[in-house]
């Protein structure tokens, strides 16, 4: 089994998945970043595939940003110009080359939190 990564995204502040939410993930390598992928998320807050499915998966340091400010205006919750979180990147390695690797983002408009997910 070859490694991969999942992502996906709930709003906590109505409790339901944040769907329709836009991610990006980026290879960091030094002081540059790659564009890997990008996905939106699904009814379920999910992206439909791996954003690194196990035949791209390698490891190293990566970053997925989450285009939370156009979800919190989308769904009503954006409150004044500028946003206290628009975009949220999230940076983490991955040095297990057969790992599942999951990194959920739990939002609401003046806070968020994630975690390694199973």
């Amino acid at each position: 089994m070859s490694g991969f990564l999942t992502t996906h995204v709930l709003d906590a502040a109505r409790g339901v998945p944040a769907a329709g939410l836009r991610v990006t993930l980026f290879r960091i390598e030094g002081e540059g970043r790659t564009r890997v992928a990008e996905a939106v998320t699904n009814a379920d807050g999910r992206t439909d595939a791996p954003l690194l499915p196990a035949d791209a998966f390698a490891t190293g340091t990566y970053e997925i940003l989450f285009e939370a400010g156009d979800y919190l205006r989308g769904a009503g919750l954006a409150g004044d110009e500028p946003l206290f979180l628009d975009q949220v990147p999230i940076r983490f390695g991955m040095s297990d080359p057969e790992a599942h690797y999951h990194v959920p983002l739990l939002l609401s408009p003046y806070s968020y939190s994630t975690y390694r997910g199973s």
